[in-house]
């Protein structure tokens, strides 16, 4: 069997396609890249507080276009979607991947105590459900403790950076005295990682983007670090 050698990207924020453009060309040289991107999707799922079935159908339509322009593979790289892409997986016949499967899948693998840290309950609750779920299917209990840093996103989205990684920063400080391991539900929490004293480091704290990268460059390139499914 042929290896794929063009991925497909779906996402919900433009802003995202420099971040793993430059992750791809790390860990994915050679690998053609297209981008499909459409910022409503996001923005109606917060204001709704919920991924509406419209909304669903919607991610469905841009998988479905990622195969027809040609996808070996397509990785959607949002988590708030991510049961709308899982659903959408059976019908499309090329295989498709929510960015934050592999990052839940190692933090199965490092601890028993999990904790999932978001700044918007619509992105929380997908990720701590599909933690739980990923652990069911590799046979291990896991106990989840699941964090919402509320108001920071609001802070972040009115400019306020400064709130938004303070707030972050204190609950990852609390939660790494309590689990084995942290998942960060959003990518954009990850430089808040970078602002930690290395003795507040105390446990692995997980963000989705190099972990998706990794992941597939073991399914692109054989014998690169990965785990398929």
């Amino acid at each position: 069997m042929n290896h794929p050698s063009t991925l497909a990207l779906v996402h919900t924020s433009a802003t995202l396609v420099p971040v793993f453009q430059k992750l791809c060309a790390e860990h994915l040289p050679g690998v053609n890249v297209f981008n499909i991107a459409d910022d409503s999707l996001i923005r109606d799922v917060i204001a709704r507080n919920t991924l509406t079935p419209q909304n669903a159908r919607r991610v469905a339509g841009h998988i479905a276009s990622a195969e027809s322009a040609g996808a070996d593979y397509i990785m959607v790289t949002c988590s708030s979607i991510g049961p709308a892409v899982e659903a959408s997986a059976p019908f499309t016949a090329v295989p498709v991947l929510r960015v934050d499967q592999p990052m839940a899948d190692e933090a199965v693998r490092t601890g028993k105590r999990i904790g999932v840290i978001a700044t918007l309950p619509t992105t929380l609750d997908p990720t701590a459900d599909l933690v739980e779920r990923r652990a069911d299917t590799a046979g291990r209990e896991v106990r989840i403790e699941a964090r919402l840093c509320e108001g920071a996103f609001d802070a972040l989205m009115s400019g306020d950076a400064a709130t938004h990684d303070s707030m972050v920063s204190k609950a990852l400080r609390a939660l790494s005295r309590e689990v084995d391991v942290i998942v960060l539900a959003q990518a954009s929490m990850a430089r808040v990682v970078d602002t930690l004293a290395e003795e507040e480091k105390r446990i692995p704290i997980l963000a989705s983007p190099p972990l998706a990268m990794r992941y597939l460059a073991g399914i692109f390139a054989p014998g690169e670090r990965g785990n398929k499914k």
